[in-house]
């Protein structure tokens, strides 16, 4: 069923504001597999891999972060799969 995945980089004000945890919340509730972290330039990345209609869903929800954040911008690019995956993380 996993037949994309993305790598992905959060800006705006992204940290200390439940970010992580708000992205683990809709991954898991969308059945993407990957990860997050907060990153040293302040901005939230990480990995998503699920179905295309998942993933599209999946972006439209790190455009909009939860209410305590105000994101300015996402990237993602599509990478290879990985095979197995079976949790969303938060690292």
């Amino acid at each position: 069923m996993a037949d994309k995945r993305i790598s992905f980089k959060v800006d705006g004000e992204v940290q200390g504001v439940n970010f992580r945890s708000f992205t683990t919340k809709q991954a898991k509730s969308l059945g993407v597999t990957g990860f997050v972290t907060n990153a040293s330039d302040g901005t939230v990345q990480g990995e998503a891999q699920g179905s295309s209609d998942a993933i599209k869903e999946f972006v439209q929800h790190l455009n909009k972060g939860p209410s305590a954040a105000s994101v300015s911008g996402v990237e993602h690019n599509d990478i290879s799969t990985k095979p197995g995956e079976s949790a969303f993380n938060v690292e």
